[in-house]
């Protein structure tokens, strides 16, 4: 058995090093409540201003020449926080969604989804899902928006899709193998994930990608997201470079 596990798409995960720019990069956006706070403003200025982070962040991506670029925007966690914070985050996706499609469409960025965005209303859900088509010829770089996402649940479907399979006959079990798996997930079509960065100081996943997570580089910084900006983003980028990844080698 390999070492180094294959990205989904054939090739192998950026070994770092040498100034190597990361394929895909995944970022859990921590930090806008206590900005807020902080400032002695409503939790929804903290989101608001943390939506212009996720513009700058976009932006140095498409330059740094990252392929995919993950957010977690909404996690399957986020609906125990109030009423009033959760129809917040719903309204500024929808301003944010119209105010910057035009914006992905002339920077060539696709937009795609994971998670279950149905959970938001058929408006929204329905102006998503147009904004994914629209944007479905981009192929400068892929952005992909975790909404209504949790890791477990993931996981826990796609073994329930192999079983069914394997009671049907469709497969063996015996041929089930990390790769068979990794098909059934929502990411399995973008490389594998190279870095996962967390702002905010925080060093957790908070249930965001632990399958893909296995080899990834992580970076942890105690930046509150609404202030990650180009230079915060290029520094992470560095750190990866300068790191070597041996994928249980030597």
């Amino acid at each position: 058995m390999s070492a180094i596990p294959a990205a989904t798409d054939g090739a192998p995960p950026r070994a770092g090093g040498s100034g190597a720019v990361p394929r895909h990069v995944a970022i859990i956006m921590d930090g806008n409540g206590r900005w807020a706070a902080k400032r002695g403003l409503p939790r929804v200025a903290g989101h608001r201003a943390g939506a212009e982070a996720v513009r700058r962040t976009l932006r140095s991506a498409v330059e740094m020449g990252v392929e995919v670029l993950t957010l977690y925007a909404f996690s399957s966690e986020n609906w125990r926080r109030s009423e009033e914070e959760v129809s917040d985050l719903k309204g500024l996706l929808g301003f944010y969604l119209e105010r910057e499609l035009a914006e992905l469409e002339r920077e060539g960025v696709q937009l795609r989804l994971i998670g279950d965005h149905s959970a938001f209303g058929s408006d929204l859900a329905q102006r998503l899902e147009k904004a994914v088509k629209r944007t479905a010829h981009n192929r400068r770089l892929t952005l992909v928006i975790a909404l209504n996402y949790g890791s477990r649940l993931e996981i826990a479907a796609a073994a329930k899709r192999l079983a069914a399979k394997a009671t049907s006959g469709e497969i063996d079990v015996g041929a089930i193998d990390e790769q068979m798996f990794g098909a059934e997930l929502m990411t399995s079509e973008w490389p594998d994930l190279d870095l996962l960065i967390r702002t905010s100081g925080e060093k957790r996943l908070s249930n965001f990608l632990l399958w893909q997570v296995a080899y990834s580089e992580l970076v942890f910084v105690d930046t509150l997201w609404p202030d990650f900006d180009e230079r915060a983003f290029k520094a992470a980028l560095e750190e990866f470079s300068a790191r070597q990844r041996r994928f249980g080698g030597r």
